[in-house]
């Protein structure tokens, strides 16, 4: 059994009657959000040469994975609109390959994708600079750091499920869409080091084409102070599990919890986005290899 979990005394009615206090805390407060369903249809994979090498042989091409490496999020004010802003998002998705060259023995290669949506939302607006000290430097005797604050601009957040393949497709050199925000030159370092080589892109070879979906939130937010009303600290009810050296795995096993809900089906109703009682959700997405 935990031990005393509270210093604080409280009343019949549940409030605190003894170190109940008023406090200031810094928090972010969202002025703004917004949902999103995206279709990025046809959109150009760089390879690597021996990516490009197996999709000049042959048209059968699947994505075993696709998963987003990287992201870059940029706010820029509206003009005209004050307290609105363009909030631009890139991501890159890696895709893991697989072309049939050789029935029975497919080749597995690495390729990126690089799609862009934007999006306007309110968040105010802020017209001070902000200046914080720095933990590590002690600011007697140092010099000063000229263009050390920052302009006040809100932040933007975005939550995205990994990317949904939709379709993916071989198209011959005549290809149109390829590269509609960036090119092979302005994919970031770390971000084009996350597959195994150089990427490529041949204009007079075939392309390949992938159709990816996301679903995501995007919300923009400010720091903001708040004055609530707060207790001591609470010790926590649960106590820590750890496993006894002494202890076998098998003893380990035995006092584990039967996982009930993995045996159970979901039903038709439950794949309507909300959750079933047993705290499955039926609005989990997996990948569509195309």
């Amino acid at each position: 059994m935990a031990d005393n979990r509270n210093g604080c005394s409280f009343g019949r009615s549940g409030s605190s009657s003894a170190c109940g206090e008023s406090v200031i805390i810094d928090t972010y407060h969202v002025f703004d959000s917004c949902r999103d369903r995206d279709c990025f249809e046809d959109v150009a994979v760089f390879l690597t040469p021996d990516g490009q090498e197996l999709i000049e042989r042959t048209t059968n091409v699947r994505v075993a994975k696709a998963c987003i490496v990287a992201s870059n999020i940029t706010v820029d004010p509206v003009q005209f609109n004050r307290g609105f802003y363009e909030i631009t998002v890139r991501f890159y998705i890696k895709l893991e390959l697989e072309a049939c060259v050789c029935l029975g023995r497919p080749a597995r290669f690495c390729g990126l994708a690089v799609v862009e949506k934007s999006v306007i939302l309110y968040g105010s607006e802020g017209n001070v600079n902000v200046f914080k000290s720095n933990m590590g430097i002690n600011g007697f005797c140092s010099s000063p750091k000229l263009c050390e604050a920052s302009n006040n601009l809100p932040t933007a957040v975005v939550e995205v499920v990994e990317p949904i393949v939709l379709n993916v497709r071989v198209a011959e050199n005549n290809c149109c869409n390829c590269f509609r925000c960036c090119g092979c030159n302005d994919i970031p370092e770390p971000v084009a080091n996350c597959l195994c080589d150089n990427l490529c892109f041949d204009d007079n070879g075939r392309h390949l084409l992938v159709s990816l979906g996301f679903f995501s939130v995007i919300r923009i937010e400010r720091p903001e102070q708040y004055l609530i009303n707060a207790t001591e600290y609470s010790v926590p009810d649960k106590e820590c599990f750890s496993t006894d050296s002494e202890s076998s795995p098998c003893d380990v096993f035995r006092n584990m919890d039967f996982p009930i809900t993995e045996f159970q089906p979901v039903s038709l109703n439950t794949l309507d986005g909300s959750c079933n009682s047993s705290g499955r959700s039926g609005c989990s997405c997996s990948s569509n290899n195309g």
